[in-house]
């Protein structure tokens, strides 16, 4: 039976889970809401990867979590940040990767690697939810628009309007003002989507952003958010293939290497 490794990402939002074979290839993945209870929802993406694979869980010797939650596992895991795990995960997805941006639901992050997915600097936000995909949530709802709708909705804007308030509950009430007066709701969209790409090229510009850029989390698949950053940025930002699994695909590496590192 041919070896494989699995990678679990325990999100603030969501739970990922993915088994790789030798070549670093993804053969199956799972994803579900972290609550109510992030230790179930760990075990869920695990069987369930493990039962598409048709495996059993027992045929794994090292997991590796990653993710705020990852030490609240109900089974033994090697424990490693989501900052290495994404950087790792984001350099084997892209080639020639060197700058990660991570926009989570509650977080966001500028991660600067090397060739190798080394990390050489970062910075974080996660004291506030402006940049995050929380942020994207809560204006979406006060569009009444669904949030996979966003960013489509966002390219058909044909002005530009200003979302200045950083603080959510401040940019809800600007919103609201925007809708009275009548903006076109693509116009208000692409303004929202400039104002997260502001916030966070502003924190990118800390650890200093080299090409090639490469966006993971599940904002990744926001293009009026990639638009908008790539424009801050003056650089093309690229979203990286199964943005949203980097993290648990980056412990997935590593469960990979550190089973042959044992088995040397």
């Amino acid at each position: 039976m041919t070896e494989l490794y699995a990678g679990i990402d325990i999100g603030s939002l969501t739970t990922k889970c993915t088994l790789i074979d030798p070549e670093g290839r993804i053969v199956a993945w799972d994803l579900r809401p972290t609550a109510p209870n992030a230790s179930k929802a760990a075990q869920g993406t695990l069987t369930a990867v493990c039962a598409a694979a048709k495996i059993e869980q027992g045929d794994l010797s090292l997991l590796v979590s990653t993710g705020y939650g990852r030490n609240r596992l109900p089974f033994e895991a090697k424990s490693i940040t989501e900052i290495t795990c994404h950087a790792k995960g984001a350099a084997r997805l892209v080639s020639g990767a060197r700058t990660v941006i991570d926009i989570g639901g509650q977080d966001s992050k500028a991660i600067r690697i090397d060739e190798l997915g080394k990390v050489g600097d970062f910075v974080m936000n996660d004291k506030c939810a402006a940049g995050t995909g929380r942020f994207l949530e809560v204006m979406a709802r006060t569009l009444e628009v669904d949030l996979d709708q966003v960013g489509p909705l966002a390219l058909e804007a044909r002005s530009r309007i200003a979302v200045s308030s950083m603080c959510t509950v401040f940019a809800e009430s600007e919103v609201v003002g925007l809708i009275a007066n009548g903006h076109p709701t693509p116009d208000i969209l692409a303004g929202i989507c400039r104002s997260v790409a502001d916030r966070v090229a502003a924190m990118a510009a800390r650890i200093g952003v080299t090409p090639a850029v490469v966006m993971t989390g599940g904002v990744a698949r926001n293009a009026g958010v990639v638009l908008a950053l790539s424009e801050k940025l003056g650089h093309e930002v690229t979203p990286a293939p199964h943005a949203q699994l980097a993290g648990a695909y980056g412990a997935a590496l590593f469960s990979m290497e550190r089973n042959r590192s044992i088995n040397d």
